[in-house]
């Protein structure tokens, strides 16, 4: 387990002793320098530091901890804390880092809500640097990072309708991300398989992974409005079913 995962998931009194440990100053007029100071004294990147603690499931009840880092409340932290989260791309929170915090949300219902509405500014920041650079380890990244969101409940409806309304981007199809929709249950394929802006080839896809039942693939050919591209993809495959 790594530092940054011990302090998410100490109890209370634990996280207390350790910030209280690594703390070398009281003065109040330093809150970056105080809490940057305590993040070098425990070997960790200030931004890792205030998530962790900012994320951790009991943070509103250790208003000593928040004081400490430098803090006046637990607004400010908070502040700093989404800040961070959506604005780091695998630099400061590394995609363990990451993959942590939507696994310490899995089972601490304030930190799933507080997570809803961070998600889309932060997974565009990343997509940002993908189309910028193409890195290859932001992308494998990304896509651990998307895996983890769906596969750990936190892709909620709203969050869901938002990413299919961004049809052409490519992400979608560099991702699969219409499957990971249809596979985890958040859509049903009947709802889904319907729809004119899920694209011909993620029905072919859904088609051959075994999640569109032959009947519904009937019923959309009978559809007088079908587009020709995705009448050819479904004529094809129904040959096949």
């Amino acid at each position: 387990m790594t530092l940054f995962e011990q302090i998410l998931n100490a109890p209370e009194e634990d996280l207390l002793k350790l910030v209280y440990r690594a703390a070398s100053t009281r003065d109040r007029n330093s809150q970056e320098r105080r809490s940057r100071e305590i993040a070098r004294r425990l070997g960790i990147v200030h931004g890792q530091l205030i998530c962790a603690i900012g994320f951790h499931p009991r943070i509103h009840e250790l208003p000593d901890v928040i004081s400490m880092l430098g803090f006046a409340t637990h607004e400010q932290l908070a502040q700093q804390c989404d800040r961070y989260f959506t604005q780091d791309v695998y630099d400061r929170l590394g995609i363990k880092s990451v993959l942590a915090i939507y696994s310490r949300a899995r089972t601490t219902e304030w930190l799933e809500r507080h997570l809803q509405p961070l998600l889309q500014p932060r997974l565009h920041r990343v997509e940002d640097r993908i189309e910028t650079s193409v890195n290859p380890l932001v992308i494998e990244r990304y896509k651990k990072e998307i895996r983890a969101i769906y596969g750990g409940g936190l892709a909620w409806p709203e969050f869901v309708e938002t990413r299919l309304k961004e049809v052409h981007t490519g992400f979608r199809a560099l991702l699969c991300e219409v499957q990971l929709i249809v596979e985890h249950r958040i859509i049903p394929i009947g709802d889904i398989f319907f729809r004119d802006n899920i694209l011909p080839e993620e029905k072919r896809r859904l088609i051959k992974h075994g999640l569109v039942p032959r009947d519904l693939v009937e019923s959309r050919l009978q559809s007088q409005h079908l587009p020709f591209a995705e009448r050819q993809v479904l004529e094809q495959h129904v040959r096949t079913m």
